[in-house]
């Protein structure tokens, strides 16, 4: 195991009883950092730490947006950090012990799966905060997080993901094929969350239009679909997406990460002229080598919530009331159409900002069993 403050702690699991040593926390600035909001220069010793879970920080994707987060926070506070990169579920509890070890004063933990061993590492660690991604931190569904010391930073994806289903179905309309779908990683609520918006889009956009853009790979009322099992771009991811793409499909959301590259790769082979739409971050602007492919990413702004948590608890202001996204408060989104934007149907951007103001107003109600 290779750690130094900046630098990544890997493979904990394969180097255990190796002796760490580390340098001190730089000096904090003498001004307050520009998009602190209220929040001044760390408190002494403030030591921020993440954890990935095994889709690690070159995701493209939630992980490495979260390490974004934090390292602009850190940058801003002249403050180093510490991340740790999870290759399985194995090291999800032996790395945050490690982190504690390392002596973090917060640490936030990416995603659903590490919850359980978030919880349990919290329970044992009274004085040090935590954040976690995309988890309530409550397994026993009493309403509060098991822990008194956990933030949890959820997003209710449905909103933007809906905005998402709405433009695929138009795009789809209009190329002529009226059939679009969606494949998840793992059948978990980050995940569905995507898929349940994505369909309920095309569903309003048949709606509105009199349209019949037809889906595959999800069926809302069942919470039933088509998912790889797994977050990684392997051949069994590909199959999937080659599978959804012999349905017909012309426009194919992949939830989940990495999967996303063999979507990409799948349709490069097939050479249908179908398009793919990103989750998380802007898929475009995160792996340029697929921007040709990406109409549109359906955004969860994380590493806007994990850089405002990094600030509070450095200005010793952590505040564990959750943080959800939404559309109202740009904590979820759709990104830029690119490349795409001069070939969108006529009237298409203005009918999802309309569509937007709805949602935020209430006029349109948009929600999933998975909404926070």
């Amino acid at each position: 195991m290779t750690i130094s403050r900046t630098k990544k702690l890997v493979g904990v699991t394969a180097a255990a009883g190796i002796l760490l040593a580390l340098a001190g926390c730089g000096s904090a600035p003498e001004t307050s950092p520009t998009d602190g909001g209220d929040a001044g220069p760390a408190v002494e010793g403030f030591t921020p730490c993440i954890v990935s879970d095994d889709g690690g920080f070159n995701d493209k994707s939630f992980n490495q947006s979260a390490l974004e987060g934090m390292q602009k926070a850190a940058d801003e506070l002249g403050v180093d950090l510490i991340d740790v990169e999870s290759e399985s579920a194995n090291d999800y509890a032996p790395n945050l012990e490690n982190l504690v070890a390392e002596g973090c004063t917060f640490i936030v933990s990416v995603g659903f799966k590490l919850s359980a061993d978030t919880i349990a590492s919290a329970n044992a660690n009274p004085d040090i905060e935590y954040a976690i991604i995309d988890d309530w931190a409550d397994a026993d569904g009493d309403g509060e997080t098991d822990a008194p010391n956990i933030k949890p930073l959820m997003f209710d994806t449905v909103q933007a993901a809906y905005l998402g289903g709405y433009a695929a179905a138009a795009w789809s309309a209009a190329s002529g094929v009226n059939s679009v779908g969606t494949v998840g990683g793992i059948p978990i609520p980050p995940v569905t969350i995507f898929m349940d918006g994505f369909i309920d889009g095309v569903e309003k956009y048949n709606e509105d239009k009199g349209a019949s853009v037809a889906t595959y790979g999800w069926d809302v009322a069942g919470q039933t679909g088509q998912f790889t099992q797994n977050f990684e771009a392997n051949d069994d991811s590909k199959q999937a997406m080659q599978t959804a793409l012999d349905q017909g499909v012309d426009v194919l959301l992949p939830v989940g990460g990495p999967i996303y590259q063999s979507a990409a790769q799948a349709i490069r082979d097939t050479d249908n002229g179908a398009v793919m739409l990103g989750v998380d971050s802007d898929l475009a602007v995160a792996d340029p080598s697929v921007a040709d492919l990406v109409l549109v990413s359906i955004m969860k702004r994380i590493d806007t919530a994990v850089y405002e948590a990094t600030m509070q608890a450095a200005a010793d202001e952590f505040d564990v009331t959750p943080y959800v996204g939404t559309l109202e408060n740009d904590g979820v989104g759709l990104s830029s159409f690119h490349d795409f934007e001069s070939q969108l149907p006529d009237g298409l951007v203005d009918e999802l900002d309309a569509l937007k103001e709805q949602i935020i107003s209430g006029e349109l109600e948009v929600t999933s069993p998975s909404s926070p």
